[in-house]
């Protein structure tokens, strides 16, 4: 293993293990000890990596409570409190959502539907912009707390960074904003459709995050309805077992998928340093 001080190869494993039984390894060019999670974000943490990551996966995949969370795995032995999920939470959602987006970078389609919905944040209500492609799959989204102009023309820079292609076509409802952002920030040359009807499957397709948040009644603060907002919807077009629309799989390949997917990224945030 990699000595992560000093980066040096010629490293030894121990005998002895960590109290949470992650093996031990001595540095023999700077002479640290180190740990098999020395250098990543669980570094210090009094609970196993898996126990973490299956906390803020349940947390933001699944309609649970924080004490929802603390009492389930309580029934499993481990005790927690709602304030840690809480803490788990804002440290490593982010850290999901990043990895997500960073693995499907250029992978969106050409045709992107965008649309924005109302979440409401400490009694007033946000504007959460999302587009998909023309299979459904995610391209990018993001938390406004207005809707006007500027915030369609970020969204646009988001999505262009995230996709690293401009589209072909963009269809979106009949919001004044949207025509002069597609042509400041996407090109003339991209075609902009404005029917409603033709943005239906986006407007379904909102009904993932507002099914997730309508039990949470809301958030206290904008930086944390941005931050679960911008994962949940990364891990959930993550788990997306059809990746063509009308694409259809069997029950036992769609939980082969799921492991699959769950294995790929609990790998892609322990390899995080």
């Amino acid at each position: 293993m990699t000595c992560p001080h000093c980066a040096s190869a010629t490293t030894k494993e121990q005998t002895q293990k960590t109290t949470l039984g992650y093996r031990l390894f001595r540095c023999s060019a700077c002479k640290h000890l180190f740990n098999e999670r020395t250098g990543t974000p669980f570094n210090f943490l009094e609970y196993p990596t898996d126990v973490v990551l299956l906390v803020v996966l349940w947390r933001l995949r699944y309609k649970l409570s924080l004490r929802d969370l603390a009492e389930m795995f309580l029934e499993r032995g481990i005790v927690l409190t709602h304030e840690t999920v809480r803490d788990w939470e804002a440290r490593f959602a982010p850290l999901v959502a990043d990895q997500l987006r960073r693995k499907r970078w250029g992978q969106a389609g050409s045709s992107w539907y965008v649309d924005e919905t109302s979440i409401q944040v400490h009694g007033k209500w946000c504007y959460f912009y999302r587009a998909i492609d023309a299979e459904g799959n995610l391209v990018d989204s993001r938390l406004s707390e207005k809707r006007d102009m500027e915030a369609a023309q970020q969204f646009f820079k988001q999505a262009l960074a995230v996709v690293g292609h401009t589209p072909e076509q963009v269809t979106t409802d009949g919001h004044a904003s949207y025509p002069r952002a597609v042509r400041e920030v996407l090109g003339s040359s991209v075609q902009h459709r404005t029917n409603k009807y033709l943005n239906n499957r986006l407007e379904q397709d909102h009904r993932g995050i507002k099914q997730r948040y309508s039990p949470m009644r809301g958030f206290g603060n904008f930086a944390s309805a941005a931050r679960f907002c911008r994962a949940f919807d990364e891990l959930r077009n993550s788990f997306r077992p059809r990746s063509l629309m009308r694409e259809t799989l069997s029950l036992p390949e769609q939980r082969r998928l799921f492991c699959e997917k769950l294995a790929v990224l609990r790998l892609l945030l322990l390899m995080t340093s």
